[in-house]
């Protein structure tokens, strides 16, 4: 046997994968390889820890807005959960605790960040750069598995002068600990998923917290509790139990859905409650006027806080909607002309998810790049997972895949799942690779958009889930147990094989 003909033999056998990313997708992607028996993979992590969103998002009050028992994987219930809702630190220690007993640990490569991945025709493999320490590398690759996920790039405000503030500036998302806020005036820009954590974390601690809001959020009390030490013994000693509340904490979330996506003006009684908790809460009534939501429940992002409202009534805490002119060396200055002195700004405005480049530079047949087109039309991806013209190249939590409603761990196994038949379809096909058919993707992603016409992802508000041309681009569109019967098995005949 030659050489070529011997290292055709190995990679039938034993693909060459590369896993871009070490959060929950990626941990659970390399989890599966190894229960398929393919040890033949890299997990490449550009940062110098594994963790994912949970490594990198550290600020104060940092927690999950999905029920512990259904925010981890469906193979390794944790019975030690200290509360209904988990936080950063918990989280990120029970994925550590994930790589390290299924073996994850000694495949990933830290401080190798994924730049580029482009298609050799000739030779049916990916060329993946990589960004070691500073260090331009490169690798070759069978199977490339993108999964860095949506919210793994902090986005700025575009706002005039931000680079000229000479105090104290940055995201939520890249915490600064070391820099002291007690007795400071701060300004925080946003009034997402992450600042209605933190504010009520550092508002005792400032003099002074500006918070600038460009629009109110939906803002409902949160569960949250300890669980107590007879439930985690009964979780640890009697895994059915844990099992039964997993499933009941599902369904009490799936059935959300219905107003979601089947009938939006069922949204009317909860929005009733969420004005009542407002009122509840803020006795101001023009606080109250600036808290109140101008859309639909879900259009946007739907945030649990139970001490939010409570923080902004303190007197240290001024909530500002006027819009933000620019800012200066000392400061912020609104569209009517007012000067807020700021030493420091924290900036809580979300991630960059559309209408930005793909994760890294993707090139696949006849030059296609993956970064131009979705610039070009919107993020598009079959199931999320496939993209016509890039053989062999899958993502975990890809275009239409977020959930407004339940848990990302559900759809992050259903792509897992998918991926891992795609492989098996690879190797018994005895195939260099499988592309994903233009026709299968385009007439997938029409129904998509056709079944978000009646959903309230477009009643009538501009979110992150969006394109700037008010795409819906980020959510699925339907019950998260229809896209895990879509992904249970690949169809062959969505996807052209290369003998």
């Amino acid at each position: 046997m030659t050489p070529a003909s011997s290292a055709e033999s190995t990679r039938s056998a034993a693909p060459r994968i590369a896993i871009a990313g070490s959060g929950f997708s990626g941990i659970g992607m390399a989890v599966r390889l190894i229960k398929m028996g393919i040890a033949s993979f890299t997990v490449y992590e550009a940062a110098s820890d594994i963790g994912g969103t949970w490594r990198d998002n550290i600020y104060p009050g940092a927690e999950c807005d999905v029920p512990s028992h259904l925010y981890s994987f469906s193979f390794e219930p944790n019975p030690a959960w200290s509360r209904a809702f988990s936080g950063q630190a918990e989280i990120l220690a029970y994925l550590k605790h994930c790589a390290r007993k299924y073996g994850v640990d000694r495949y990933v490569r830290c401080n190798a960040r994924v730049v580029a991945a482009r298609f050799d025709e000739a030779r049916h493999v990916w060329r993946v750069e990589l960004d070691v320490n500073g260090t331009r590398e490169e690798i070759e690759a069978d199977v490339v598995i993108a999964a860095s996920g949506p919210l793994s790039r902090p986005a700025m405000p575009e706002i005039a002068g931000l680079d000229t503030f000479e105090g104290k500036l940055f995201h939520s998302a890249r915490w600064d600990h070391v820099y002291p806020l007690d007795g400071k005036r701060v300004a925080v820009i946003g009034t997402g998923a992450s600042a209605i954590q933190f504010v009520p974390r550092i508002r005792p601690r400032v003099a002074q917290l500006d918070l600038f809001q460009r629009t109110a959020p939906w803002v409902m009390p949160k569960p949250d509790k300890p669980i107590g030490p007879r439930a985690r013994w009964l979780f640890e000693h009697l895994p059915f139990t844990q099992r039964f509340v997993r499933s009941a904490i599902y369904w009490q979330l799936e059935s959300r859905a219905i107003a979601f996506v089947v009938n939006p003006k069922l949204m009317k009684l909860p929005m009733k409650f969420g004005l009542s908790y407002l009122e509840r809460r803020v006795k101001d009534p023009a606080l109250r006027a600036k808290l109140t939501p101008n859309y639909r429940l879900g259009c946007k992002r739907v945030l649990l806080s139970s001490d939010y409202y409570r923080a902004l009534v303190e007197p240290n805490v001024n909530v500002i909607t006027t819009g933000i002119r620019e800012i200066m060396a000392d400061g912020i200055v609104t569209h009517d002309g007012r000067h807020h002195r700021a030493d420091a700004i924290i900036c809580g405005t979300g991630f960059q998810v559309n209408d930005v480049p793909a994760p890294f530079h993707v090139t696949g047949l006849d030059g296609a790049d993956l970064g131009a087109l979705w610039l070009r039309d919107g993020p598009e991806a079959y199931l999320g997972t496939s993209v016509a013209n890039f053989p062999n190249f899958f993502m975990i939590v890809g275009p239409n895949t977020g959930l407004g409603h339940n848990s990302m761990i559900y759809m992050i196994e259903s792509q897992v799942q998918y991926i891992a038949d795609c492989l098996r379809e690879l190797r018994q096909r005895n195939s260099r690779t499988m592309t994903l058919r233009p026709d299968v993707q385009r007439d997938f992603n029409a129904r998509l958009q056709r079944d978000m016409l009646h959903a309230v992802w477009t009643s009538g508000c501009h979110s992150w889930y969006q394109t700037r041309s008010g795409k819906v681009t980020a959510i699925w569109p339907g019950f998260t147990f229809s896209f895990r019967k879509r992904t249970r098995r690949v169809q062959p005949r969505d996807y052209h094989f290369v003998p």
